[in-house]
């Protein structure tokens, strides 16, 4: 077993009576316990709803190409590509899936169905599942209750949950600034090296 396929291993067994269902590339939809998921589940899938483009959408969606992924990744809104493109300009993320999974389950007596927005893994093979939403309405109380519901059965299974909303605005436009830099295949691998190789702290004396 892989040290993905280990992850989540932890409390994952009062999770029972939670369905984690992910579409793959071929259109059917697999269904797992969320206490027997693990990263290999996620092989092969496609965000759980399309990324729709027409005249007059309200919300802004698109792909942005990550550097993470070497591919594009998907978002529905302004706020959630900002996020997106935070998450693909940390050092620490590995993975980046968008809409990974549909959660079916439960919630005293409140059937609820709930689709994160990302899954993220990092290099040090932690996972974490992402709900990006507008501080305006962390407090309307069916956004409130669907994101706490969410919480409480992701992490017993050993997952992070973390709910995002409107990040640093200084940061954000440096980093938007700085992604553009990032695409390998924008540039020479030896102009690369040779620019690393003069920003280092020691770099290599030219005179021997």
């Amino acid at each position: 077993m892989t040290a993905r396929e280990q992850l989540g291993t932890r409390g994952g067994a009062r999770q029972a009576d939670v369905g984690l269902m992910v579409r793959k590339a071929g259109g059917e939809v697999d269904v797992v316990p969320l206490q027997s998921a693990r990263l290999s589940v996620f092989d092969a899938v496609v965000p759980w709803r399309e990324f729709r483009w027409y005249r007059g959408q309200r919300h802004f969606s698109g792909s942005y190409w990550s550097a993470t992924m070497q591919a594009h990744v998907g978002h529905e809104s302004r706020l959630e590509y900002a996020n997106l493109l935070l998450a693909d300009f940390d050092p620490r993320v590995d993975w980046i899936l968008s809409q990974p999974f549909l959660l079916e389950g439960e919630d005293k007596g409140t059937r609820r169905r709930h689709i994160p927005d990302y899954l993220i893994v990092h290099a040090d093979h932690t996972v974490c599942v992402v709900d990006v939403k507008p501080a305006a309405k962390l407090t309307i109380p069916k956004v409130r209750d669907s994101l706490s519901w969410s919480r409480r059965v992701i992490e017993p299974h050993g997952w992070e949950y973390r709910v995002q909303s409107e990040p640093d605005e200084v940061l954000l436009r440096n980093v938007q600034f700085l992604a553009g830099y990032r695409r390998s295949f924008q540039f020479a691998g030896g102009d690369v090296t040779a620019a690393l190789g003069e920003l280092s702290p020691d770099p290599p004396s030219r005179f021997g």
